[in-house]
């Protein structure tokens, strides 16, 4: 049997953090920390960050596999998964992308109070969605937890690309710079107070696709993206191997309560397909 690749924990530098809007902080990290790390060539590339219980401390550098073995699980680190929005191999910077609701969480917390010179230790990077360059049009929708993903998906279109996107955010200010060629319609939803993804799961249902084979992808809270799912692959017959969807985060859940039920709600929505559709 070939011997298992360790997992490598990145120690990670802040050098600057910008508030993009009231709600989403741009955290760029560098550092001697990031030698060797190259996200994979997916634009949905993520880290997972470290974050250890209060008051408790690893020796450096940061050994996962030996933490996990060695300690009990109280005292393990609980990991966050956060999209890579750029790499820069030649600065070594790498940029995460955090929506921030107050004290609310872990990883919001910190990005609000981090500053140059902060230590993060990180895993991956992970991924599995690029926007495929051979399909007719691209469709990209998601709630906020989404738009590191989908800013990533948008640079790496062709300028011609045909792509419908469909960002739900809680209001106005928090609309940011797309990048957009002609072909690109993008169109930003608001909350305001709604439970989120409703008027995302409307959007979508209305919208009048392009003629052609989609590519698509779709993210955000698990309750939107379950009606997505159920909407693109019975409704508008989305083969399966033509679209990226899942829930990054369910409301009422905390994360790891939903990474431990998540194989549980793939399931059920697997037989429920499988029990109506056969596309």
């Amino acid at each position: 049997m070939a011997e298992q690749r360790k997992k490598k924990v990145h120690a990670a530098r802040v050098v600057r953090t910008e508030r993009l809007t009231p709600h989403l902080i741009r955290v760029v990290l560098g550092g001697d920390g990031l030698a060797g790390f190259a996200p994979a060539d997916w634009t949905d590339s993520y880290v997972k960050l470290l974050f250890p219980p209060p008051g408790v401390t690893y020796p450096e550098p940061v050994d996962i596999e030996a933490i996990r073995r060695d300690l009990p699980r109280d005292r393990w680190p609980r990991l966050r998964s956060y999209t890579v929005r750029a790499w820069d191999p030649a600065t070594g910077e790498l940029t995460i992308e955090f929506v921030y609701h107050g004290d609310e969480g872990l990883a919001g917390p910190w990005a609000a109070n981090a500053r140059p010179g902060d230590v993060i230790n990180l895993l991956g990077p992970g991924g599995a969605y690029a926007p495929d360059p051979t399909t007719d049009w691209h469709l990209l929708v998601g709630d906020e937890s989404a738009l590191p993903a989908i800013g990533a998906a948008l640079d790496r279109l062709p300028v011609d690309a045909v792509a419908r996107v469909f960002v739900e955010v809680d209001g106005p200010a928090e609309e940011i710079k797309l990048a957009a060629g002609p072909a690109t319609e993008i169109v930003w939803l608001h909350r305001e107070g709604r439970t989120v993804g409703k008027a995302l799961v409307a959007a979508v249902r209305a919208a009048e696709f392009p003629a052609g084979a989609v590519h698509a992808f779709v993210h955000g809270e698990a309750t939107f993206v379950r009606e997505l799912r159920r909407l693109l692959r019975i409704e508008r017959g989305v083969p399966l191997d033509r679209l990226s969807i899942s829930g990054y985060w369910r409301r009422g859940v905390d994360d790891e309560g939903w990474r431990s039920s998540k194989p549980d709600w793939n399931r059920q929505i697997e037989a429920e397909e499988a029990g109506r559709t056969d596309v």
